[in-house]
């Protein structure tokens, strides 16, 4: 499995692209694995601020619905729309066109309490 350098994670799986103060998060390629074939995402932040470690949404599999959780607090600006029709881009490229939402960062320094890609390998193995 591949955990790009550029990104920052969080230790429930969620990987976040940070550009300026905007911010495109999505789940890691772990996660995306562990849960099987991707059916639906439940995104209902669209326009709402969301504190870091809060749920934005849920991600349903064959096999089990699980929470997603804000890596950094921010409003959360879009949902990728073309989960909608595909939901299995989170399985295909869960870091580039499988990512879910825009955020708007909120708190800056809430980006020390990120892994690194090296950090998250070593939990996840």
């Amino acid at each position: 499995m591949s955990y790009p350098a550029h990104l920052k994670y969080t230790k429930e799986h969620e990987w976040i692209l940070i550009d300026g103060n905007i911010a495109k998060i999505g789940i890691t390629d772990f996660a995306q694995k562990e849960l099987g074939d991707i059916v639906f995402l439940d995104i209902n932040t669209i326009g709402k601020s969301v504190k870091q470690n809060e749920i934005f949404g849920t991600i349903e599999a064959v096999k089990t619905v699980s929470d997603l959780y804000m890596p950094m607090t921010g409003k959360v600006l879009s949902m990728n729309m073309a989960l909608d029709a595909d939901p299995q881009l989170v399985n295909s490229d869960p870091y580039g066109d499988g990512w879910m939402v825009e955020v708007e960062i909120a708190d800056e320094s809430e980006l020390a309490s990120l892994l690194s890609a090296e950090d998250y390998t070593a939990i996840v193995g």
